[in-house]
C-alpha cells in the first residue's frame, strides 16, 4: 500500500444523510432522478442533493450503491453521502462498494444499514490525487459499459420500431396505396409489399396477407427441469422466465432460440444466440414452422401476455392459449427481408454484450486491488488498456 494512504473510519470521512418521502416519483417526468434503496426509481422536479453524488440503500433486503453525475433526489429508504474531507465522489462510490457498506445489517426484522454501524468501520484513504486516478480507471471502464448498454437499447428500439412500421402500422403498404414511395426503403424491398389494405376480422390488413394464429407461425414447448443439485459446470446458458440463470454442460435446445416465461415472470421475451437449456418456468420455440426467427422474436413481443396469465399468486401462462392468439402472417419474403435487417442490429448488440462482459470482468478484478492499494495506478492503467 502506498505511503500516502492514511488510516481512518467511515464516520470521520462521511456523513450519511437521510432521504425524504416523495410522492408521485414513479409517474413524474421531472428532470431529476429519484433514487431509493434499490437504485433509480423515478423522476421529480426538485433535487435534494447536488451532483456528483453517491446514494447508499438504507432499508430492504437489497441496499445498493449508486453514483449520479447530476443533481438528484433520495427517498427515505436510502442515504445520500456527504464527505467531511476533500474527496473524489466517484472514488467514494467505488470505496463504498468495495467495503460492502450496503451489506451491513443491524439485525432488525426489516434489514437495515444504520449510520452507527457504518461509522465505526475502518478504511484506508489515499490522497485526493490517487482517488481521482483510481476513479478515472474504474470510471472509464464503467462509462464504456454504459455506452454499450445505451447503444444496445437504441439498436433494439430501432428493430422494434421497424417491426411495428412494417407489420403493425403497415406503413409501406399505406405509402404505396397513396402513390408514394415507402420511406427509407429501396425499390426491391418496396416491391415485396402490396399497395392495398383490405378489411379483415383484425381490421385493415395488407392485401394477400392471411390471418392465422400464433401456432401457425411457431410452436412453443415447455422447458425442462434442472434442479440446482443436477447442474454441472459448462458453457451452455440456462434460461429461466426472468432471463439468463447460470450455465450447464448440456443443451436441450438449439440456437437460435426464442424463450418466454411460462411461470413466474410473464411477458419478457429472450433471443438466445447459442445452444441452451430452457428451464421448466419457460416456453421456448421448438419449431419456427418456416418463419424467420427475428420476425417470430418480435412478433412474440407484441403479444399481451396479461390476458393469458391465470389468477394464481404466481402468474402462469398456458402454451395452448398462446397458440390460439390471432396474428397476421406476412409472406416469407417479407419476413426474411425484415430478418436480414434485424440480424445486423442484433449482431451489433451481441458484439457489444461480449465486450461489456470483458470490461466488467476487468473492472471487477481491478476494483478490490485498487481500493486496497495492492495495485499501482500505472499497472492498473496497463491492464485496463488506458493511456495517460
Amino acid at each position: 500500500m502506498a505511503v500516502s494512504w492514511r488510516e481512518s473510519t467511515w464516520g470521520a470521512e462521511v456523513s450519511l444523510e437521510y432521504g425524504k418521502a416523495l410522492r408521485g416519483h414513479s409517474t413524474s417526468t421531472g428532470k431529476y432522478r429519484v433514487f431509493g434503496s434499490n437504485g433509480a426509481i423515478g423522476w421529480t422536479n426538485e433535487s435534494l442533493a447536488d451532483g456528483p453524488g453517491v446514494i447508499l440503500g438504507r432499508k430492504g433486503a437489497y441496499r445498493g450503491v449508486e453514483y449520479s453525475r447530476e443533481p438528484f433526489f433520495v427517498i427515505d429508504t436510502a442515504y445520500y453521502v456527504v464527505p467531511k474531507t476533500p474527496t473524489d465522489m466517484r472514488w467514494l462510490f467505488y470505496a463504498i462498494k468495495h467495503h460492502k457498506l450496503g451489506e451491513i445489517d443491524d439485525g432488525s426484522p426489516i434489514p437495515s444499514t444504520t449510520r452507527a454501524a457504518v461509522y465505526v468501520k475502518n478504511l484506508m484513504v489515499p490522497s485526493i490525487e490517487e482517488q481521482r486516478a483510481i476513479a478515472g480507471i474504474l470510471g472509464t471502464l464503467d462509462d464504456k459499459i454504459e455506452l454499450n448498454r445505451r447503444t444496445n437499447e437504441t439498436l433494439e428500439a430501432m428493430a422494434s420500431a421497424l417491426f411495428k412500421s412494417w407489420f403493425v402500422d403497415f406503413d409501406p403498404v399505406r405509402a404505396k396505396a397513396a402513390g408514394k414511395k415507402p420511406s427509407g426503403m429501396d425499390a426491391e424491398t418496396a416491391a415485396l409489399f402490396p399497395s392495398e389494405l383490405v378489411e379483415s376480422e383484425m381490421g385493415d390488413i395488407p392485401k394477400g396477407w392471411p390471418l392465422g394464429s400464433l401456432g401457425t407461425v411457431m410452436e412453443l414447448k415447455r422447458g425442462y427441469d434442472l434442479p440446482q443439485g443436477d447442474r454441472r459446470e459448462g458453457q451452455v446458458p440456462i434460461v429461466s422466465s426472468g432471463g439468463h440463470s447460470g450455465f450447464h454442460h448440456e443443451a436441450m435446445a438449439r440456437a437460435p432460440g426464442i424463450v418466454t416465461g411460462r411461470y413466474g415472470t410473464i411477458g419478457r421475451v429472450f433471443l438466445v444466440r447459442e445452444d441452451f437449456w430452457p428451464l421448466n418456468t419457460t416456453l421456448y420455440v421448438r419449431d419456427l414452422k418456416g418463419s424467420d426467427v427475428f420476425f417470430a422474436y418480435h412478433l412474440l413481443q407484441t403479444i399481451d401476455f396479461r390476458k393469458f396469465s391465470d389468477k394464481a399468486a404466481v402468474p402462469g401462462v398456458n402454451r395452448n392459449d398462446l397458440h390460439e392468439e390471432p396474428v397476421i402472417v406476412p409472406p416469407r419474403t417479407v419476413q426474411a427481408k425484415f430478418g436480414e435487417i434485424a440480424a445486423l442490429q442484433i449482431n451489433l448488440t451481441s458484439t457489444n454484450k461480449s465486450q461489456t462482459a470483458v470490461l466488467a470482468q476487468i473492472r471487477d478484478a481491478l476494483l478490490p486491488r485498487l481500493l486496497s492499494g495492492e495495485l499501482t495506478i500505472p499497472n492498473a492503467e496497463r491492464i485496463a488498456g488506458i493511456a495517460r
